[in-house]
């Protein structure tokens, strides 16, 4: 009687989710959202994201996005304050070789998600459903400058006011505890009226 094939053991290693956990501090993930104007032109919002704290580094728009504009937003979206280690992106073809090259001379690895699994990107997916949801389903954009302003308007609320489950009720840029003493709660317009900072008024 044939014995069994058995494959050989191996050391268990780290799942994807717990790899992330571990190097959080030193990694960060970008990704592309396609958006459609008032005169059915397509604008691509770029998006870099510090999975530290969900913090968004930078966002930039363009009608042409290739490799070289790419690179360059990561050159300007890291600038002298921030040293990441490892940069999650997907496989599309606009991240060529000249973004490579530029990553790789930062001192960057990359790490490129498998196909179709866009999980592996989730913190960078979630902050682009969220900025679908609380902006972009509400507001018809006139052309690339009225994007940009948009969403950078809401990435400053995003990371200074808007509060996060997975921060324990925080922002990414943390916020000091207003104590009831501080006075009454008083709501801040943020990004157009759309979206309140609530805090207490001296």
């Amino acid at each position: 009687m044939p014995r069994p094939i058995t494959r050989p053991r191996r050391p268990p290693s780290q799942a994807w989710k717990t790899y992330l956990r571990n190097h959080l501090a030193g990694t960060i993930a970008i990704d592309f959202l396609t958006v459609p104007t008032v005169s059915l032109n397509i604008v691509c919002v770029f998006s870099v994201l510090s999975l530290e704290r969900r913090r968004v580094l930078y966002v930039n728009v363009t009608t042409h996005p290739y490799a070289e504009w790419t690179a360059q937003q990561i050159v300007e979206a890291i600038g002298a304050a921030i040293s990441p280690t490892y940069l999650i992106r997907g496989r599309d073809s606009i991240y060529g070789r000249a973004f490579e090259t530029r990553v790789k001379r930062l001192g960057i690895e990359q790490f490129k998600i498998a196909p179709r699994s866009p999980w592996k990107n989730g913190y960078t997916k979630r902050w682009i459903g969220t900025l679908q949801r609380e902006l972009l389903a509400h507001v018809i954009v006139l052309g690339q400058r009225h994007l940009l302003r948009l969403v950078r308007q809401y990435a400053l609320y995003y990371n200074a006011d808007r509060p996060h489950m997975s921060l324990d009720g925080d922002a990414p840029e943390v916020r000091a505890v207003e104590p009831p003493r501080a006075g009454r709660i008083i709501a801040l317009p943020r990004v157009g009226g759309r979206h309140h900072r609530y805090a207490r008024a001296a």
